[in-house]
């Protein structure tokens, strides 16, 4: 899936289980383990953008995600935990020029990120 987005600054709002790593990896014996294509998204996400990512994990279990994803070099600027386990819904306002503000990807567990963008400055 490719995404056709404005040149303006964006927030991107990741799930951390089964989105970009294996799902409940950090209980098995391996641990975490990054999905294939979640670090190469990552670096062409322009330093502007905020990362929010979203977990179900405890607070407690933070220190090692972290350390987990500065290891792999997967930056993000907020991290929430004890977040429900349902739906993720984002509700936003669309721009009155008719540019739509929010996008919502739903991917397979555990499958590689196929997602990309393109920055389209006629937007």
């Amino acid at each position: 899936m490719k995404l056709i987005l404005s040149p303006l600054p964006k927030t991107w709002v990741f799930d951390v289980d089964g989105t970009i790593v294996k799902h409940n990896g950090h209980l098995t014996r391996e641990g975490d383990q990054l999905l294939p294509g979640v670090k190469e998204f990552f670096e062409h996400i322009p330093a502007t953008d905020v990362i929010v990512l979203m977990t179900a994990r405890k607070t407690a279990e933070q220190d090692a995600l972290k350390s987990f994803l500065a290891k792999n070099h997967i930056r993000f600027d907020y991290l929430l935990s004890d977040m429900p386990q349902g739906e993720r819904i984002l509700v936003n306002d669309r721009k009155p020029s008719g540019l739509q503000t929010a996008y919502a990807v739903n991917k397979d567990r555990d499958q590689a990120l196929n997602l990309s963008f393109e920055i389209d400055n006629s937007l």
